[in-house]
């Protein structure tokens, strides 16, 4: 089931109309149409406010494989729902294999982090070089991917 098919699911179990779901969970009710209609992913503040709202936990709603509704996690912090976005998104486009490697790739980078036998010093160099790496590749997939119209558009700006 996707991410739009368990939301209106959700929904329609629990007798709301799109007006009242946008009621409980503070979001409009044009944009909850668009991620039930449309397929829209929303941004991780507002899959944490639809979790709620409706009663589940922030993976059921994004894990094909999740079907039991479980009860609202509320501890479960904006971190794990941006980490939840992010492996569903990976699953998206690489499959479970590189579903695979980015659950390897988080788990453990966490575990590093998290060493206290590594100095403070030495995590900052290493979260800095992740950082650098990013932005790099972010600026690569930006180069390429640009139309040059707007690569045009941009410079004279």
């Amino acid at each position: 089931m996707t991410f739009a098919e368990k939301l209106k699911r959700c929904r329609l179990v629990l007798n709301l109309s799109q007006t009242e779901l946008a009621k409980r969970s503070g979001i409009t009710e044009r944009t909850i149409y668009t991620y039930e209609s449309m397929g829209i992913m929303p941004r991780s503040g507002n899959v944490k406010r639809l979790a709620d709202a409706l009663g589940v936990s922030v993976s059921y709603l994004l894990e094909d494989d999740r079907n039991i509704v479980s009860t609202p996690i509320d501890d479960e912090s904006i971190d794990d729902v941006n980490a939840d976005i992010y492996l569903f998104a990976v699953k998206e486009k690489f499959g479970e294999n590189g579903l695979t490697e980015a659950k390897d790739l988080l788990a453990r980078t966490a575990s590093l982090l998290a060493d206290p036998d590594i100095e403070e010093e030495a995590k900052d160099i290493f979260f800095q070089s992740l950082m650098e790496v990013y932005l790099e590749s972010k600026a690569e997939a930006r180069d390429k991917f640009t139309p040059r119209k707007r690569k045009s558009r941009s410079i004279k700006i």
